[in-house]
């Protein structure tokens, strides 16, 4: 049966994406400049992976709640809330690094992590409108906004670069002033969805006559018990594929801003190879989702683990701008491969009223794991130097492969 998207779900999807074209450069000043604002306060490269464990401790932090406060209220308050706080982590941040406060600045980031994070149940939101053979490209939908908002991160990297040679501010500041503009508009946007994507998705076959939702094998009773999600397999993977993404990820980006530093590169060189990390994450999403729609959703999610272990060796183990360049860009979709496919997954199997949750703790693992291994990364890069954490973050992307043969063997005796 051919589904017709219906206009008004449209526009709502155009207004999550545009409002993603806003907000999106946020995180990645984070990942650029982020190891370089701290590692330039503090003095000391075993912290360097700290900014981007701020991340990780927010999305553990803020995930599971958010996803109950959006299951019981709908997705756009716990959206709208995460852009107020992310606004508020904006100006904490650049206070924090003008009177060079690493405690002011690690706080701004926990609040603006915390917010973005949050408003991730766009995320959410987009499952919620379509139908489960549609999912994987609605998420692709939404990741393509965001690469549109990265686009912005250069420019404005730049314009505060050429702000700070004519002795207007800090070139590590004047970026976070002018973010605060890019949240409001994106929050304006979100404002203008209606109705709520939770209450479009309590309610499919009012929007796609003839539609019945097929059952959702991780959730079968009315209440939500985030165990059920690691005692079926294919969720428990989906999880931990996703983690093991997200930690092999945040390992290379901060490998990949202090080896390009290492080697005499600008903030505007940095901030570029960041982007083509973010092409990489984001600019192929909807043939991505498209794809896991088609053709299933382990079919994209595990060879995009195998795409981070060859990046992650390239960050690790080479050292031209090129190859370190196209390194990350390798995880970057290795990551959006496993990220779409492993969320819309998580959406098909659990229920409209319950998804927040059960998405809300997808991230939490992969939030933690972020932490952790964020963390690991100053001190094994001190200890043991960067190729070894290129070759750590392989590993690390290793282990739901080896699970997802482990479980294959098990099915088949």
């Amino acid at each position: 049966m051919k589904i017709v998207v219906p206009a008004l779900i449209k526009r709502n999807m155009a207004l999550f994406a545009l409002s993603q074209s806003f907000t999106g450069a946020g995180m990645q000043f984070i990942y650029g400049l982020g190891p370089l604002m701290i590692v330039g306060i503090s003095g000391s490269n075993d912290l360097a992976g700290l900014s981007v464990a701020l991340i990780g401790l927010s999305r553990f932090l803020v995930s599971y709640p958010i996803g109950k406060i959006t299951d019981s209220f709908g997705r756009k308050p716990g959206i709208l809330l995460g852009l107020a706080l992310a606004l508020v982590g904006t100006f904490i941040i650049a206070f924090g690094q003008d009177v060079a406060s690493l405690a002011g600045v690690i706080v701004g980031i926990l609040i603006f992590g915390m917010g973005m994070n949050a408003a991730q149940q766009m995320r959410v939101g987009a499952t919620d409108m379509f139908p489960s053979v549609l999912r994987g490209q609605a998420l692709g939908y939404i990741a393509l906004g965001t690469f549109a908002g990265l686009i912005l991160s250069p420019a404005v990297v730049n314009l505060g670069e050429r702000m700070a040679e004519a002795g207007v501010g800090q070139a590590l500041v004047l970026p976070w002033l002018m973010l605060p503009v890019l949240i409001i508009i994106g929050a304006c946007l979100v404002y203008f969805v209606r109705p709520d994507p939770k209450e479009i998705g309590q309610n499919l076959a009012a929007y796609y006559p003839g539609y019945v939702e097929p059952k959702h094998a991780a959730s079968q009773s009315d209440k939500f018990v985030g165990g059920s999600l690691m005692k079926y397999a294919p969720t428990r993977l989906a999880i931990a594929a996703n983690a093991a993404a997200q930690g092999n990820m945040s390992i290379v980006m901060v490998l990949t801003s202090l080896v390009l530093q290492h080697h005499g590169h600008s903030l505007t060189a940095i901030a570029w190879a960041h982007l083509f990390h973010s092409a990489g994450m984001f600019a192929f999403s909807i043939p991505i989702g498209k794809l896991s729609d088609r053709i299933g959703r382990a079919k994209i999610m595990y060879p995009g683990l195998v795409l981070t272990i060859a990046g992650a060796a390239l960050v690790g183990l080479t050292t031209g701008y090129i190859p370190i360049t196209f390194g990350t860009f390798l995880v970057g979709i290795g990551w959006a491969m496993t990220n779409v496919a492993s969320t819309a997954l998580l959406a098909d199997e659990v229920d409209t009223s319950m998804r927040g949750r059960a998405i809300g703790t997808n991230d939490s693992w992969a939030g933690g794991t972020s932490l952790v291994l964020s963390l690991i990364t100053g001190p094994l890069i001190s200890a043991l130097g960067l190729p070894a954490s290129g070759v750590f973050a392989a590993l690390v992307a290793g282990v739901p492969l080896i699970m997802w043969g482990l479980e294959g063997a098990k099915a088949r005796k």
